[in-house]
């Protein structure tokens, strides 16, 4: 019979995730040495080689490669027997790992916090922020009980509950402060600031300038929309921000706000989980707390995503 244990298992699951001793080390919250005997003594009991090591990364072998999926699928089905029993509470307690997108944690996560916290005192939130498909594949993986993203995401292992929509606004320079709000047309002529490649924000951007077919004239990216503010209040550009992100973005930038013309630019903020989550009961508690988080309630839009999926 073999002797395996969890640390082994999950100590073996960071290392092939990071691909780095370093890295895994870190992400287990022990020292690399300790690492390194855990794995040598899961691959002594195995009777197999896990891992191919050079000096700056390691790599699967063909029979760790195989163990790794092995072991995701142990780990979730540990985790879940804890969701499960989690779930038979008649309250919100224990553990909750919740992902949230860039650009929506700076603006909506303090106040999900302060009001979970006080109305569910028993949890213990851990927040990952991070791009969307990092975000799902965690999700789906089970590293994450929930994320925070824009709809939809198309994943057929999650459930996408959508919470509530909100528009694009436009930031100028502060001198154009009055001018005449321009067409998606006349955007596409303009040097438009983004979010670099991998924001689903930068995609939804591009997409109301109908600009996916046919590059922009004169497009240049940011990793954040602070940068983005900024460079537009130095006179470089014009961009797009949601809505949420106004009141924190443009409080030290000279620039100027403005909406568009109807149909305005939108996204749909929802939350995702897996459809074998044991705590989706709680989940959609959750999701309650988020719509009051945001001042919003679920509207027409927003219900029928949902009710669409």
């Amino acid at each position: 019979m073999l002797n395996l244990t969890m640390r082994q298992l999950r100590y073996f699951d960071a290392l092939a995730r990071h691909g780095h001793f370093g890295r895994a080390a870190e992400a287990c919250a022990i020292s690399q040495p300790a690492l390194s005997m855990q794995i040598k003594e899961l691959e002594d009991a195995l009777g197999g080689v896990l891992l191919e090591r050079s000096a700056r990364q390691v790599a699967l072998t063909t029979f760790g490669e195989e163990l790794a999926q092995r072991v995701r699928d142990i780990l979730r089905a540990v985790d879940e027997l804890g969701d499960f029993a989690r779930a038979s509470r008649d309250r919100l307690a224990g553990r909750l790992r919740i992902g949230m997108i860039p650009t929506i944690a700076p603006y909506l996560l303090p106040k999900v916090i302060e009001n979970l916290a006080r109305l569910h005192p028993e949890l213990d939130i851990h927040v990952r922020e991070t791009l969307t498909p990092k975000l799902i594949k965690e999700v789906a993986e089970g590293r994450l009980d929930t994320a925070i993203v824009a709809l939809p995401v198309s994943e057929p292992l999650l459930t996408e509950v959508a919470l509530f929509t909100e528009t694009f606004l436009l930031v100028r320079p502060g001198a154009d402060e009055g001018t005449p709000v321009p067409s998606r047309e006349r955007l596409r002529e303009m040097k438009l600031l983004l979010l670099e490649e991998g924001h689903c924000f930068r995609d939804q951007a591009l997409s109301f300038c109908n600009m996916q077919s046919s590059p922009p004239r004169e497009v240049l990216d940011a990793s954040s929309l602070s940068t983005l503010v900024q460079m537009v209040g130095a006179g470089i550009g014009v961009t797009l921000i949601p809505e949420m992100a106004v009141s924190v973005e443009t409080r030290s930038a000279s620039v100027s706000v403005a909406r568009f013309r109807n149909p305005q630019p939108s996204r749909t903020i929802g939350m995702v989980w897996r459809k074998t989550s044991p705590l989706a009961g709680q989940l959609q508690q959750i999701s309650d707390v988020v719509c009051l988080s945001a001042g919003k309630t679920r509207g027409r839009r927003a219900s029928a995503a949902r009710s669409a999926r």
